[in-house]
């Protein structure tokens, strides 16, 4: 057994989880699930535009639909296996994912196209701008980082952090030129940043720029540079290459509005010189409309020369800045009709998603709670998370401690400063600090305002890697999660170059349970 005893670190907190909390735990609606035998896909088919593309990690988009809806990998053998449906055209089998990953950290590596045309995404493949991994590829999701319920049962969706990034450049039927197409994706509106670009639809075969007009995908995020809508952001945009468009001019648009629900709807459809934005709340009510009109008035978007590629994460020529959650999404033959559209919101409403339900294991994460969060390694049972000097480390607490010492172990739960589908953790006795990761060593420090600091003092709570308590994986960096070592608390891989890193002890050392206060 490692000895624990030190210092920290500073470390940055965690994108991966999307747990239940927050705006997300109280307004969360538990709706039915949808009615069998209906799927988005057959509205769509009803309405004249059949799917070309069905992509979910959480549910069948037919009604008739009982095959794979995405596959994981784990890393501690590089095994793999594919997670269907608990029954045919109902929710993931998230049961299936847990008894496979357990103990381990498992990856998205596919993601099956329900269509039949095998349109599936995997990932993504260099391209203009060079991917984050071995031989320039992408990154690839982390399987338990965005956790839901949906119509009551548990599923996940796809957590992309930036350097994340699917693909698929030889399609089946996808649109081409400037043929009619629609598409939809249901995001987590919490959870977007201003890198290029997360984006769901239609680019460029090459993985390349090749010029104004030949991509036509969703863009979810609050990115400035090549256009933007009302407020502050994040907005629904068409990425179409060289610009994101939010209506007819380059740049700003007044009718496309920032929009932000927990769970939202997408929605990008274009045809000769006509396209169109709306979205909506994914949970509760219909879609508007933001934009209805002509291609944009800057030269080389009409006609399109769409290549009819498909993208997941990331730009047309494989940019990986951006972050964002994905659950399901689809892309049409022909231009559906607002009617058909509408029909689909009701559906993907009835469908149930929610925060809810998800579970913490070990006590309550509801922000504005007080908690202490207690170590679960076989013989360091008794000691909890405190900051020292400013540091974050493991100490012995018990009812004799002293009032300072249980004061320091104690942490108020907050809504996730980067993402309300998150949590973070501030000081009992230093109102004002939160818990935030440097160098992958956590510290107590004031929270100075910026996204950097949102995004190290945010972390995303999962079932823990040793089967109990819970797991809080860095916002930023979701492949680390908070860790003991040595009594310093990191944020640590499951084996790496660092010391901390080390795999031995790894799965019981970054679960914790979830403890009443001792303040």
């Amino acid at each position: 057994m490692i000895f624990r005893s030190g210092r920290l670190k500073r470390v940055a907190l965690s994108a991966g989880a999307a747990i239940t909390l927050a705006a997300g735990l109280l307004a969360g609606l538990a709706a039915p699930s949808e009615a069998a035998g209906q799927g988005p896909c057959d509205i769509y088919a009803a309405g004249g535009t059949p799917c070309v593309a069905a992509h979910s990690t959480t549910r069948a988009l037919y009604g008739n639909y009982n095959g794979p809806l995405y596959q994981v990998r784990r890393t501690s053998d590089n095994a793999t296996r594919d997670i269907g449906v608990l029954s045919t055209g109902g929710v993931a089998d998230a049961s299936a994912q847990d008894s496979f990953c357990s103990g381990t950290t498992c990856l998205i590596t596919i993601i099956y196209d329900q269509s039949g045309r095998n349109n599936r995404l995997t990932q993504a493949p260099p391209g203009g701008f060079a991917g984050p991994a071995a031989g320039g590829y992408d990154n690839l999701a982390v399987a338990t980082a965005a956790p839901i319920t949906v119509g009551g049962h548990k599923a996940y969706g796809v957590y992309v952090a930036p350097g994340t990034g699917y693909r698929n450049n030889n399609t089946n039927g996808v649109a081409k030129g400037d043929q009619p197409e629609g598409m939809y994706a249901i995001f987590d509106g919490t959870h977007y940043n201003g890198g290029c670009c997360f984006d769901y639809g239609n680019a460029e075969t090459n993985s390349r720029d090749n010029g104004n007009g030949t991509m036509e995908a969703i863009y979810f995020g609050n990115i400035k540079v090549w256009g933007y809508g009302a407020g502050n952001g994040p907005w629904i945009m068409a990425d179409l290459e060289n610009g994101l468009f939010s209506g007819v001019n380059q740049h700003y648009n007044a009718g496309d509005p920032s929009i932000s629900h927990r769970f939202l709807t997408a929605i990008i459809k274009g045809e000769p010189n006509h396209w169109a934005i709306r979205g909506g709340n994914a949970q509760s009510g219909s879609l508007s409309t933001f934009y209805n009109g002509v291609r944009p008035n800057v030269s080389g978007y009409n006609p399109m020369k769409k290549e009819g590629a498909i993208i997941l994460g990331i730009g047309g020529d494989n940019s990986v800045g951006a972050r964002g959650t994905f659950y399901e999404g689809v892309m049409t033959s022909g231009y559906p009709t607002d009617a058909t559209e509408n029909a689909v919101q009701a559906n993907i409403v009835a469908a149930g998603y929610s925060t809810s339900g998800t579970g913490t294991p070990g006590g309550t994460l509801t922000p504005g709670s007080s908690i202490s969060l207690r170590a679960t390694t076989s013989g360091y049972t008794d000691r909890y998370i405190r900051h020292y000097e400013d540091d974050a480390i493991t100490s012995v607490i018990t009812s004799s401690s002293s009032t300072l010492d249980k004061n320091d172990a104690t942490w108020i739960v907050r809504s996730g400063l980067a993402s309300s589908s998150c949590v973070s953790f501030e000081s009992r006795n230093y109102p004002g600090d939160f818990l935030r990761h440097q160098n992958y060593q956590l510290h107590r420090q004031p929270n100075d305002g910026s996204s950097l600091f949102a995004s190290d003092a945010t972390f995303c709570p999962q079932a823990g890697k040793s089967g109990q308590g819970t797991s809080f994986a860095s916002y930023n960096f979701p492949t680390r999660f908070i860790r003991h070592y040595n009594n310093v608390v990191y944020i640590a891989s499951n084996g790496g170059s660092n010391a901390f890193d080390n795999a031995t002890a790894w799965n019981a050392d970054v679960s914790w349970v979830v403890s009443q206060p001792w303040a």
